[in-house]
Order: structure tokens, then sequence, then C-alpha cells
């Protein structure tokens, strides 16, 4: 399951990236839409099991979404859930948690 199987692919063909196109040799490129994700409620939050995770020397977002989901391309599920946008806002012994069904998150985020 893909972060943007459902994301509707633009075409675009604006003259801010004519340069680009010329280089390339393309008439226009092809781009995923940005994905609109929604907050959770608190009602969803309830619903959806996490585990601890205390941040450590080492971590990264994309290596606990291999160990909890079996994908490193969900790490921004994890990054997302924590109002965290990249490892550098998490800090050494800093309580995160994790949801562990990737399936119902993306439910609940709309995704």
């Amino acid at each position: 399951m893909g972060r943007y199987n459902k994301d509707k692919i633009l075409i675009n063909a604006s003259e801010y990236y004519q340069p680009l196109r010329e280089e390339r040799g393309l008439e226009a490129i092809r781009q995923y839409a940005t994905p609109r994700l929604r907050n959770p409620t608190i009602k969803d939050r309830r619903q959806l099991k996490t585990t601890k995770h205390i941040w450590s020397y080492g971590d990264r977002l994309y290596k606990l979404a291999h160990r909890y989901y079996g994908d490193p391309q969900f790490w921004w599920v994890i990054a997302w859930y924590n109002a965290t946008p990249t490892e550098a806002d998490l800090q050494l012994g800093q309580l995160i948690r994790i949801p562990l069904n990737v399936e119902k998150v993306l439910k609940v985020l709309g995704v």
C-alpha cells in the first residue's frame, strides 16, 4: 500500500517549469496533488492502539516504521501522529507514541 495510491495526478505545463521541461525534453511534468490529511479527533485517537517509544541515539523515523509496519516509507505516519515533522524536532529521551495498525491510521487520516 503506497502513500500516493489515491492521490490525484496533475499535469503541470506552467512557464515556471519550462527550463526543467526543456532540459528533460518534456512537454509537461506529472505531479501528485498534495494530500490533505485530517487531524484525528480525541475519539479517533482513542480507537488507535499505540506503543510508547523513548527517542534514543541512533533512532530514525524510517527505522521505526520498518520495525512496526514492515515498511520504512510510512515514517511520516509516526512523525505526523507525534506532530514532529522531522527527526530534528525530536529530543533524546522524548516519549513518542507509535500507532500500531498503519491501515487504521491511514483510514483515520483520510488517506
